[in-house]
């Protein structure tokens, strides 16, 4: 199993610092994310530039925010800039921040995925000129006010690499299984390895089978929160992360339409998800943190002293996950984790 680091998205200047604080310790990636603030590739490419040998994920890149060309070009750009580091994350976020921030139709997420990664890799594989005419994109576009002038055109670069891994991040059955079909790796955010045989292995078998088997290489890269304390104070770490879990399954989408209320109700926590979630609509956020479940924390994340951290990164070793992508600012819980993984 090898491990990653996902950056947050405050004090770039501490981050860089952690990321080179990862490579040392033998991490195998850094992932950088974007929201509606800062972008992913930016400080991608600063850690690339300070950086010799970890590899350079984006998790995830928002598919509304950049035409699949667009995110394809930046791809090979990164990729030629590091030396052929790049990890290549996709999302299609959710119907708030695509049509609220990025002013596109929300759409049939599945379809739009499918066409992206299709048209990133002909572009990436640079064999012919780019045309692609689907449901979401039409390449060279031939619909109302075109001017027929149009062309296909093939990247003027030459990217390094014409296999660039693209991973998806998905919660959803249908986008998990999307993600073994089409993809090079998968990006579950909030993971339980007690839960992943009934809740994603099926999902990712049904991939499988669409693709003709799995494929050597693919990995599982799982997002998860780490909080370094002595074992007496494993509540501590605990309430340090229930801000997170709240903000996710309360507030990360609109009522009857929020994916991780839906991921902590395939759990088996269904009655706490909507208490969380009402809480949180309703403004009252202190309540909605308090109503979190330690449980629930405990299945998803890594807290505590080092024996019970070391309990639960065998937990999900044992389920088969290959990268352990850690969402810690503890640079003793870097070193720890590099240690036991080791």
């Amino acid at each position: 199993m090898r491990l990653g680091l996902q950056l947050g998205y405050d004090d770039p200047a501490f981050w860089v610092g952690l990321a080179e604080e990862a490579e040392r310790c033998g991490f195998d990636s850094v992932w950088t994310s974007e929201a509606y603030g800062s972008d992913a590739v930016s400080p991608l490419a600063w850690i690339g530039g300070r950086t010799e040998r970890i590899k350079l994920g984006t998790a995830i890149m928002q598919m509304p925010a950049r035409s699949p060309a667009t995110t394809a070009a930046t791809a090979a750009t990164l990729d030629l800039l590091s030396g052929g580091r790049t990890l290549l994350g996709l999302g299609t976020s959710g119907p708030q921040v695509a049509e609220g921030w990025h002013g596109q139709a929300w759409g049939k997420p599945l379809t739009r995925t499918r066409e992206y990664v299709e048209i990133v890799r002909t572009i990436l594989r640079r064999e012919e000129p780019l045309e692609h005419h689907g449901e979401h994109y039409d390449i060279p576009y031939t619909g109302d006010g075109a001017t027929g002038l149009g062309k296909p055109l093939k990247i003027i670069v030459h990217p390094p690499r014409a296999d660039v891994p693209i991973y998806l991040a998905a919660i959803g059955p249908k986008n998990v299984a999307l993600a073994a079909e089409i993809a090079d790796g998968w990006l579950p955010i909030f993971f339980s390895p007690e839960r992943f045989a009934e809740t994603h292995l099926p999902m990712l078998e049904e991939g499988f089978a669409r693709r003709g088997g799995r494929p050597g290489g693919w990995d599982l890269a799982a997002h998860v929160p780490v909080v370094l304390t002595d074992d007496a104070d494993v509540q501590v770490a605990r309430d340090f992360l229930k801000p997170l879990l709240a903000l996710y399954v309360g507030g990360m989408g609109a009522k009857g339409q929020n994916f991780y209320t839906r991921l902590a109700e395939r759990y088996g926590y269904a009655d706490a998800a909507a208490t969380v979630q009402n809480l949180y609509l309703a403004g009252k956020k202190n309540d909605a943190i308090a109503a979190v479940p330690d449980a629930l924390v405990d299945e998803v994340a890594l807290v505590g002293g080092r024996d019970r951290i070391a309990e639960r990164v065998a937990a999900f070793r044992d389920c088969g996950v290959t990268t352990l992508v850690l969402q810690a600012r503890q640079p003793e819980a870097l070193r720890l984790l590099a240690e036991l993984v080791a």
